[in-house]
């Protein structure tokens, strides 16, 4: 069955009504896949689609909230709305799995993380920030030095519009310089702690620092 849905998308490529379609059909199959074999399946407009859990709640303009506490002088939460009238900043970056697939010059658009853990107000304590998700499962961590970078931030946007459910919206946390699962999708939460907690893939086996090759490592200068 795979094979013939493979066969199907190589063809989809070259109409691009269809391809959205086919990816519009990725999406939608990978919430309700608990074997992640929708992963596998090729898609012309590049990304694969990916849950750890088999279904994901959806969120929008009423539901969503981001909450940031932990070690902060202010713990605070923001509706979509507050993110979007803060200021916007656009990073067009290629994109790269652990899995071998990538997509060139995509661009992400949002808040920058340094700026909400500046609002919040951070304790002198912070080593790091841990992020969660309203998925239920997935986390990640980075260093604070790391999440102050300019290159990022709380996205609201993807290729230029507002990130859709299956691409882990209405809010996702874009990393441009490390591999993609450190960029994680369905973003709640955001806690400041005194030392890296190990997210999601890192307590099984990935790198805490999934840097990319060739990226600088103590500088974040993306922002276009």
């Amino acid at each position: 069955m795979l094979g013939m849905l493979a066969a199907g998308a190589a063809g989809i490529a070259a109409a691009p009504h269809l391809q959205r379609g086919w990816e519009g059909f990725l999406g939608a199959a990978s919430q309700t896949d608990p074997t992640g074999l929708t992963g596998l399946l090729p898609n012309p407009g590049g990304f694969r689609y990916y849950s750890v859990v088999g279904s994901v709640p959806r969120r929008n303009e009423t539901t969503y909230e981001l909450k940031i506490d932990g070690l902060v002088d202010r713990p605070m939460s923001f509706t979509l709305a507050d993110l979007r009238a803060m200021p916007q900043t656009r990073i067009v970056h290629d994109v790269l799995c652990t899995d071998g697939w990538r997509v060139d010059d995509t661009p992400f658009e949002g808040v920058k993380l340094a700026d909400l853990l500046d609002a919040a107000g951070v304790g002198r304590q912070t080593r790091a920030v841990r992020f969660t998700c309203f998925d239920g499962a997935y986390s990640e961590s980075l260093t604070l030095e790391q999440a102050r970078r300019s290159d990022v931030l709380i996205a609201l946007k993807m290729q230029d519009k507002p990130i859709t459910h299956e691409h882990g919206g209405p809010v996702r946390l874009y990393v441009a310089p490390m591999y993609f699962y450190k960029s994680a999708k369905w973003l709640s939460g955001i806690s400041v702690t005194g030392e890296v907690v190990p997210g999601y893939w890192e307590e099984r086996g990935y790198a805490i620092d999934g840097w990319l090759d060739g990226e600088d490592r103590t500088h974040g200068d993306a922002a276009a």
